[in-house]
């Protein structure tokens, strides 16, 4: 794999974790540089975890996590937005926001926007592709645009925080969905 499409292949794969930490940095209360960096730390080493354990399954077991991967990432998606969502609208303008997300929280969302990363490993063992520099070069990308999308979020949500942070939660799931209708749904 060339390093071109190494790199294109980790930002594509960072892209639903930017989505989602937009909207977990309008939750926040002005979240801090180290905040941005924890939440950016946690999704980049989930983000590089998942398409290692998707290559180590490899071609034998790829039959049994397609079958449900899009399923469960639509699952975790839909009821972490459900609760995006939730929290915005009942939260009035004038309410505190949390200071910090919780790391479980946090994880759970990686997950969910992950899954996908997964499939992209089972994909390069089924080609033969090694894992290290892929997986590494993905988590990088993920920590940056985490790391980004929170310090973004935070801006917005000064100003919309509610509004963002609904929006947020609909992006969530309207990306369980694209996992599931998306192209990659039809295979």
């Amino acid at each position: 794999m060339s390093s071109l499409a190494t790199v294109i292949l980790a930002f594509s794969m960072s892209a639903d974790a930017f989505a989602a930490s937009l909207g977990k940095g309008s939750a926040l209360d002005r979240p801090p540089f180290t905040e941005a960096l924890r939440c950016g730390l946690i999704f980049g080493l989930v983000e590089a975890i998942m398409p290692t354990i998707g290559w180590a399954a490899g071609a034998a077991a790829s039959a049994y996590i397609a079958a449900v991967d899009r399923w469960l990432a639509l699952a975790v998606l839909a009821a972490i937005g459900a609760k995006m969502v939730w929290d915005g609208l009942r939260r009035s303008a004038e309410e505190a926001r949390p200071k910090r997300h919780s790391a479980r929280l946090l994880v759970v969302t990686a997950i969910g926007t992950s899954i996908d990363a997964m499939a992209v490993g089972v994909t390069l063992a089924l080609l033969g592709i090694g894992i290290f520099a892929p997986a590494l070069a993905i988590g990088m990308a993920t920590l940056l645009m985490t790391t980004l999308g929170i310090l973004l979020g935070r801006v917005l949500g000064e100003r919309y925080g509610r509004v963002v942070e609904i929006l947020g939660g609909v992006a969530l799931f309207a990306i369980g969905i694209e996992i599931v209708l998306g192209p990659a749904g039809f295979g």
